[in-house]
């Protein structure tokens, strides 16, 4: 039986709704969240705790699908490592989740294992939470050279996403990164770090081993403005100084203040703390560089737009160079070209200029923003009219702006709109909550839960305690707290069956 026979038999056969009035106890109003990351977690955090349903007057049913085995989406896949406010954050969406009162189901694919017209079957609403993970384009000569890398591939990869390749090549010695927001950091951090100091935190064993091969001395950050018009936060700016055997160089022709740098400077604390860092650092450094004495060294450059990037006669078809063009502050803060042009050798080139979001199938994209077409959170038609109980937050809504603790803000909005408009949504013909569970099973669909989420973890939390208990990692004694599983049958085969399953097989 194919697949889209199964889908359309096993849809027949399901249930359909009482009469209950929706909202009712008899029958709470049915709601999916799509991807559980921190916006989609925070979605069904916010509904759960509204005024409607903390009064009584509403109930809900949520549903929290995600496409990878294991929750928390960005803050899983798409942060460093070696970011300890992190687990705050981790912290907070366990407690959320639980509670009990909202169902995970992991490796549930929309658009494979779940339609639109099968959501709109089972659910009075669904709320579309899938982020961004893909490189935003940067538009220039020899972006398609070998050791051209989008830096949303290198994060996924670092941080032991199942569908990347457990490989990545780490052949460079000199290496450029192109962006200057928190991601660039991360990046450049992560490549110029020694691998032994990684291993305090959950990288997988594969990219411990990729780490420790890398031959890199000499990691460049590029920005196209100055000093201050950076992207960093103040803490990611000084956790470059944590490496060790690393030294940090800046150069004097890229301090440049105009009079929007000035205005900023004084009005905004953050901006004053991070160009402060900055001054200091450069005031510390050697004026002779010979000094310094670290192996392996970070700078950061400032006032460069990239142009192209180069191969040679001697490495056809292979990075060699990149080429920038110098600018100049114009007053407001942004930059313009000076028609000076400098070049460097480097053997890679890594692109942070920001993520894109993914088109979704049956909803209307904007292929200019990479967001779900949407008012508010309200997706739209291809009239621009809303799309009965179908919203978006996250950055799949509004962009990939700001930080993790903005999506709240967003997520509210979205849920305001759902919660306005309830009255007038669609009533889903298979809203029981078993009726879900049994399509997915009738497809075949081997989706995890919380509870396997629990078993998942406590495996990971067990290879961290070994690790520790055996003197450490690779002969470097350091305490492990966890080391996280990568391959996608493993994570599923853990969370449905156990680890002993996976031991023994």
């Amino acid at each position: 039986m194919d697949h889209q026979h199964r889908r359309n038999t096993a849809v027949s056969e399901l249930p359909t709704t009482s009469s209950a009035a929706v909202g009712s106890v008899e029958r709470p109003l049915r709601v999916a969240v799509i991807g559980s990351g921190p916006a989609g977690v925070y979605a069904a955090d916010i509904l759960t705790k509204s005024d409607e349903v903390k009064s009584g007057e509403l109930t809900v049913s949520i549903d929290l699908f995600d496409r990878y085995p294991a929750p928390y989406g960005l803050i899983r896949y798409g942060v460093a490592p070696d970011h300890p406010r992190i687990k705050g954050i981790v912290n907070a969406l366990h407690k959320v989740l639980d509670r009990g009162d909202i169902r995970f189901f992991g490796n549930v694919d929309y658009g494979t294992d779940l339609s639109l017209e099968d959501l709109q079957n089972h659910y009075d609403a669904v709320v579309f939470a899938t982020g961004a993970i893909k490189d935003a384009d940067l538009n220039i000569p020899g972006v398609e050279l070998d050791g051209s890398y989008g830096g949303a591939d290198f994060v996924s990869w670092y941080d032991g996403h199942p569908d990347v390749s457990r490989e990545w090549p780490l052949e460079a010695r000199e290496i450029a990164v192109i962006g200057n927001g928190n991601v660039a950091l991360d990046v450049a951090r992560v490549l110029s770090k020694h691998a032994d100091d990684l291993l305090v935190t959950e990288i997988p064993e594969n990219v411990y081993a990729g780490l420790k091969s890398s031959p890199v001395t000499d990691v460049h950050v590029f920005g196209r403005r100055g000093p201050a018009q950076i992207k960093f936060t103040p803490l990611e700016l000084r956790e470059l100084s944590h490496s060790k055997d690393v030294d940090i160089i800046l150069y004097a022709e890229d301090f440049e203040f105009d009079e929007a740098s000035d205005e900023a400077i004084q009005s905004n604390n953050q901006i004053k703390t991070m160009v402060g860092t900055l001054t200091n650092w450069f005031a510390e450094q050697p004026e002779d560089l010979s000094e310094l004495t670290a192996s392996r060294r970070l700078h950061l450059h400032f006032l460069h737009s990239p142009v192209e990037i180069t191969d040679s006669a001697e490495t056809p078809g292979k990075v060699a160079g990149i080429r920038f063009e110098r600018t100049e502050l114009d007053g407001t803060g942004n930059a313009r070209g000076t028609g000076e042009f400098v070049d460097y050798p480097v053997q890679a080139v890594y692109r942070t200029i920001g993520y894109f979001g993914s088109s979704l199938p049956g909803l209307e994209f904007d292929h200019k923003k990479g967001v779900i077409s949407n008012d508010g959170g309200r997706v739209l038609d291809a009239a621009g009219a809303p799309v009965p109980g179908v919203y978006t937050t996250g950055w799949i809504k509004r962009g990939p702006v700001g930080l993790i603790g903005h999506t709240k803000g967003d997520a509210l909005e979205t849920i305001t709109h759902l919660l306005a408009d309830r009255a007038g949504l669609p009533v889903a013909g298979a809203a029981a909550e078993r009726a879900v569970t049994e399509l997915l099973e009738s497809r075949g669909v081997e989706f995890t839960t919380w509870e396997g989420w629990n078993r998942l973890d406590a495996h990971e939390l067990a290879l961290g305690a070994e690790a520790t208990a055996n003197g450490g990692s690779h002969g470097v004694t350091v305490e492990r707290e966890r080391i996280k599983v990568v391959s996608r049958e493993e994570m599923v085969s853990i969370s449905r069956n156990g680890a002993d399953a996976v031991v023994g097989s």
